[in-house]
């Protein structure tokens, strides 16, 4: 399968990536698989570029990344897209997580709204509704921080950059 498209990401901290695996845990011991992307870590997909701006996408997320400080988002609730295939944990959006959408997607496209998630499970509809109770019982609320972005490739994945939040907190 040929590559289709680049997606730039808001990678969480350690203690997030941490316990969102201990999610997926929870859900692969109760026989949930899913079919995750393996080995790429708990995000936030901020935008998506055609492969031929790869050089460019990498500019603007290395200008991005040091422009940011590390962003606290309160990972608060669980969803479900329409559809049911993907369950996720999802942040309270606040201004600065908005600020970095915006910084990373300025021409967004209005019929495909962003919705901040970090994907737990994708399966089937009703893989995912019987996914959802485990999840529940084992959710709860925690705030992380954004630390780094991250730029891959999609299908296969192939990982191309990523940058460090160093920005100034009082800039943006």
């Amino acid at each position: 399968m040929a590559e289709e498209f680049l997606t730039l990401m808001a990678d969480l901290d350690e203690e997030s990536q941490a316990r969102m695996a201990g999610w997926y845990a929870a859900l692969r011991e109760a026989g949930f698989r899913g079919t995750q992307t393996p080995g790429l870590p708990y995000h936030i997909s901020l935008a998506t570029f055609p492969l031929d701006g790869e050089r460019e996408a990498v500019r603007l997320m290395q200008k991005i990344s040091a422009s940011f400080p590390p962003i606290p988002v309160h990972i608060s609730h669980i969803g479900l897209f329409a559809g049911g295939r993907v369950l996720f944990g999802a942040p309270e959006r606040n201004r600065m997580l908005d600020a970095l959408h915006d910084a990373c997607e300025p021409d967004p496209d209005p019929s495909r709204p962003w919705t901040p998630h970090a994907t737990i499970l994708i399966d089937e509809p009703d893989a995912v509704a019987a996914a959802l109770p485990v999840l529940v019982r084992e959710f709860r609320p925690f705030v992380g921080t954004v630390t780094r972005l991250h730029l891959c490739a999609f299908w296969p994945t192939r990982e191309i950059a990523s940058a460090a939040l160093t920005g100034n907190p009082g800039a943006v």
